[in-house]
């Protein structure tokens, strides 16, 4: 087992390079992915037009719980999880809401910058 930069212990399942992350929700080491699925039911669901609008909402870092747990949701679901947004809203995170911002921070670097995990800047479009 090793220890992630976040804090969390890790088994190694997540494939990063695929923007996978893992977290223990619910008592349960879990796979999360913002799959391309995943990020149209959060673009529904935040009222947004596009990915950049998206990637613009959540680099203005100003999230609500509600958001954090649509966020993890999608995630989850995308890791191939069956949990509805309210099954996790009745679900401990590890590291309590800390850990659950952590979780989002990490997902949406996986996502959106994964460059920057390793410390590449993303090229100019």
């Amino acid at each position: 087992m090793r220890g992630g930069g976040d804090g969390l212990a890790t088994l190694g399942r997540a494939n990063r390079r695929r923007g996978e992350v893992e977290a223990v929700i619910g008592g349960e080491r879990r796979i999360l992915c913002l799959t391309l699925g995943a990020l149209a039911e959060l673009e529904t669901a935040f009222g947004a037009e596009s990915l950049a609008d998206l990637g613009q909402r959540f680099a203005a870092g100003r999230l609500r719980a509600a958001d954090l747990t649509r966020i993890l949701g999608a995630g989850l679901r995308g890791g191939g999880n069956r949990l509805s947004d309210e099954d996790l809203a009745d679900m401990a995170v590890e590291g309590g809401i800390a850990g659950a911002a952590a979780i989002v921070r990490d997902l949406l670097v996986a996502t959106f910058a994964p460059e920057a995990e390793h410390g590449v800047a993303a090229p100019d479009p």
